[in-house]
C-alpha cells in the first residue's frame, strides 16, 4: 500500500517491516516469541514488582469467541507494558497475539523509532496512523486491518480512545475520546475490555529505580484495573454515522473514567495497609515463570 501513498525511503522500510512482523504468520510467530522471550523478561525484572492487577482473575476466565479490543487511558508511554505483563503473567489464556497501533510519528519514520518497535515490542506496535491528510488512504486501510485483527480469536488490540497521551497535572481527567475507536467497535464487533493503567512516569530510568527500592509498592505502586465487556449492542443497532462513533467512543471512556476511581481507591487501601504488600494481585506474587511467559490454556 505503501507504492500509492506519498512516503520517504525510511516510512516504506518501516511499514514493509510492520507488516512482514504482523501479517506474516512466520513474523508474527517470531514477534510473540521475542514479546514472550525477551520483552517480557527485561520488562518484568525492572518493572513487575511494583505492578498491582485488579480483575486480572475475571479476565483469565472469559472466552471470547472472536478478537478482544482492550482500551484504555493513556498517561505514560510505557502504559501498554502494564498491560501485556498483566496477560503474560497471568496467564490469560486468550491473549496469544498483540496488537497496539501508534502514531507513525516517531516509530515509523525514523531509525530509533524503527529500534525501539521491534528490538522491544517485537513490531507490535501496529498499524501504524497517519496525522497528514494526504495519508488518509492509510488510515483507512488501517481500519480495514484493525477490523480483520479482532475477527479473530487470541489477538488482542490494545487502543486508548484519547487518541494521545494525557499531559495534565490530574491523572483522572481525560481527554476527548475519538471517533475512530467508536467505529472499530461498531464495524468490528469484537468483546471491548476497559482497563485504567497509573504509577508509570515517562523517565524509565526512575520507574527502574523505584522498582528496588522498599518504598516502590507502598508508594509508587503501578496499578492497573481491568473492567468487564462492555455491553454497546444498543449501539449497534442504530444506524452507522460519525456521530454515532463519537457516542461510543464516549461510552468506552465514561467506563474507563468509572476504573479510575476504583484505582484510587486500591491506591488508598495500598497506602493505608489495608492491602498488604503479599496481596495475590502484586504480579510478582503471582509464581509466574521468569524466563518465558508460557501461553495460557483456552
Amino acid at each position: 500500500m505503501a507504492e500509492d501513498v506519498p512516503l520517504t525511503r525510511m516510512e516504506k522500510l518501516a511499514l514493509k517491516l510492520g507488516e512482514w512482523s504482523n501479517e506474516d504468520p512466520r513474523g508474527k510467530w517470531l514477534q510473540n516469541h521475542w514479546l514472550r522471550g525477551v520483552s517480557y523478561v527485561w520488562v518484568r525484572a525492572v518493572v513487575a514488582d511494583r505492578i498491582f492487577v485488579d480483575g486480572l482473575e475475571d479476565m483469565m476466565a472469559l472466552r471470547p469467541e472472536k478478537g478482544v479490543m482492550l482500551v484504555s487511558n493513556h498517561r505514560s508511554f510505557f502504559d501498554q507494558y502494564c498491560l501485556m505483563l498483566g496477560c503474560f503473567m497471568g496467564p490469560v489464556p486468550w491473549a496469544k497475539h498483540l496488537y497496539f497501533p501508534v502514531r507513525s510519528n516517531f516509530f515509523y519514520d525514523h531509525p530509533l523509532g524503527m529500534v525501539v518497535n521491534h528490538g522491544i515490542a517485537g513490531g507490535a506496535m501496529y498499524p501504524p496512523i497517519y496525522r497528514q491528510s494526504e495519508r488518509r488512504a492509510l488510515n483507512d486501510e488501517a481500519l480495514d486491518k484493525m477490523v480483520e485483527i479482532v475477527q479473530h480469536q487470541g489477538n488482542v488490540l490494545g487502543m486508548h480512545p484519547e487518541g494521545t497521551r494525557g499531559k495534565g497535572d490530574d491523572p483522572y481527567t481525560f481527554l476527548p475520546a475519538q471517533p475512530g475507536v467508536g467505529k472499530l467497535a461498531l464495524v468490528g464487533k469484537p468483546m471491548v475490555i476497559p482497563a485504567f493503567v497509573l504509577g508509570l512516569s515517562n523517565n524509565l530510568a526512575a520507574d527502574i529505580r523505584l522498582n528496588f527500592t522498599k518504598e516502590g509498592r507502598p508508594k509508587h505502586p503501578v496499578i492497573t484495573v481491568f473492567g468487564p465487556p462492555l455491553d454497546f449492542s444498543d449501539l449497534m443497532a442504530e444506524k452507522p454515522r460519525p456521530t454515532l462513533y463519537k457516542k461510543t467512543a464516549d461510552r468506552f471512556m465514561a467506563e474507563i473514567k468509572k476504573l479510575g476511581e476504583r484505582e484510587k481507591q486500591l491506591r488508598a487501601d495500598i497506602a493505608s495497609g489495608a492491602i498488604s504488600l503479599d496481596d495475590s494481585r502484586w504480579l510478582n506474587e503471582r509464581g509466574a515463570p521468569k524466563l518465558y511467559a508460557k501461553e495460557g490454556r483456552f
